[in-house]
């Protein structure tokens, strides 16, 4: 079989970076400021949940926090290059992720009028465990910048590499509020976007200008009580309930969906609460049935919850997603969102977390 890697010299990629000087900086180390993980400065590796947390929650839960989805890095600095060297403790390879979200980093510049993408950090394809890459900037003026990290990789280190000599400072910082929360499945967790920046969670960070922190578990976010428990422990502005889809059956999802906003809401009367069915009514027809008994079990939870007199809680209705002209061009698989489908998602549900947050500001 002929190596077609080898005939596109846009499709080479190196594992080092050769003839430019580089000074390496400890992402775990200031200024550098790292967003959406579990005290990523002092742990061995990058996670999202502490050990204990995601080993009493299930075997999969275990695996998968230990994977960087959400996990941003924010600096500013004058270098006319920037460069990412990382060390990793597993890759995640499907024939549906792109090696780019799997295991790469993406680059944007924050500004005044928000967030613009830069380039891709990309990996050489026989990459095993580590790398490095660099992207060359247009001027040497000194801006902010955010570095979003692998979607389905454990990392174990990371280091900036800028030109010797660079300004650095802290980043642009998020909006004076706690993070936002999602839960839920591999739709949160971001398999199927082509870079880790194009994930709604992600999305939603640089529209609203918040914490978003990506608890999402690739098929196996199964609403059990322990990580519920914990999540409601943690500060946040807003929750984000969208684990419809690894709900194995409607009966689970019924066992589950009410008795988690309850744990929630008792340890966070005041944030807001939405939730949200799965996207996939018009592109998995065979299923339609059971999209929607599950559309109505969690239609049900926030129409209770309505009446108990919960008048901070959402529904947003995932049918609304993936319609019109092109409803079919949104998924790679039916199920997955490709990029324009995240944005799909992104526009829905930061349109209702504006609002929410909006209006709890006029509340103050």
């Amino acid at each position: 079989m002929e190596n077609y890697i080898n005939v596109d010299q846009n499709m080479l990629v190196s594992a080092s970076i050769e003839g430019v000087q580089v000074e390496w900086h400890d992402v775990r180390k200031a200024p550098f400021v790292i967003y959406g993980l579990y005290e990523p400065e002092t742990e061995p590796f990058f996670h999202r949940l502490p050990m204990d947390i995601g080993e009493a929650t299930s075997p999969g839960v275990d695996k998968l926090q230990r994977e960087c989805a959400g996990g941003r890095v924010r600096f500013s600095t004058d270098s006319p290059y920037i460069a990412v060297r990382a060390k990793y403790r597993a890759v995640g390879r499907s024939s549906h992720l792109t090696l780019v979200s799997t295991s790469g980093f993406d680059l944007y510049i924050d500004g005044e009028y928000g967030s613009r993408y830069v380039k891709e950090f990309r990996m050489p394809y026989d990459m095993v465990d580590s790398y490095e890459q660099i992207v060359h900037l247009d001027t040497e003026v000194f801006r902010s910048f955010t570095i979003n990290m692998p979607v389905h990789a454990c990392v174990e280190s990371m280091e900036i590499g800028l030109k010797p000599g660079a300004k650095l400072s802290e980043g642009q910082k998020y909006r004076d509020i706690e993070p936002v929360v999602i839960y839920g499945s591999s739709i949160v967790h971001g398999t199927a976007a082509s870079r880790p920046g194009n994930i709604y969670p992600s999305v939603l960070t640089r529209m609203l200008n918040v914490d978003v922190k990506n608890l999402g578990f690739s098929g196996k976010a199964l609403g059990e009580t322990v990580l519920v428990q914990w999540m409601a422990e943690q500060p946040m502005s807003v929750f984000v309930c969208d684990y419809d889809h690894n709900a194995p059956t409607v009966e689970h999802l019924e066992a589950t969906h009410y008795p988690m906003y309850e744990i929630i809401r008792e340890k966070n009367p005041d944030i807001p609460y939405i939730m949200i069915t799965r996207p996939n009514y018009w592109t998995s027809p065979r299923i339609q049935p059971e999209v929607l008994k599950r559309r109505d079990v969690v239609m049900a939870s926030y129409l209770k919850a309505r009446q108990a007199g919960d008048e901070n809680v959402y529904f947003i209705d995932g049918m609304s997603f993936f319609n019109g002209e092109h409803q079919y061009e949104y998924t790679l698989d039916g199920v997955h969102p490709n990029d324009a489908g995240f944005l799909r998602m992104a526009d829905s549900i930061g349109m209702v977390i504006r609002h929410v947050l909006e209006k709890a500001g006029e509340k103050k």
